[in-house]
């Protein structure tokens, strides 16, 4: 691939279980974990908690969030921040699912935090 491709095929929506994870394992890279919440839903984190660096593909997924095997911290699928009280962000990547298959964008998307509107002053 090369660093102009900003999306790559990966798998079939089928190929990830319904409420589990699948992880693509990246030579140079950290690995990315692929989550399936619902049955057309889709997200993409880095395969590492905030935390203490647990592998987040081993959690236990619930609605939008994924539960950290190692010490629960609670991480939101669609933006990879950790739930409070505890704070941190997993690396996140957006997805696309495009006629029953999954394709990745390797760019990280934005933190969420950068992404949140600044407050009124």
């Amino acid at each position: 691939m090369t660093a102009t491709e900003a999306w790559v095929r990966v798998c079939a929506v089928e190929d990830i279980p319904l409420l589990g994870s699948r992880v693509l394992r990246r030579a140079q890279d950290a690995d990315i974990a692929l989550f399936r919440p619902a049955a057309a839903r889709v997200f993409a984190l880095a395969d590492r908690c905030p935390h203490k660096g647990g592998p987040l593909s081993q959690g236990i997924v619930s609605g939008d969030t994924v539960t950290c095997p190692l010490h629960g911290w609670n991480i939101r699928l669609d933006s990879g921040l950790a739930c409070a009280p505890d704070a941190g962000c997993a690396r996140r990547y957006p997805v696309q699912v495009r006629d029953g298959e999954v394709w990745l964008s390797l760019r990280p998307a934005a933190r969420a935090d950068a992404e949140a509107p600044a407050e009124a002053a």
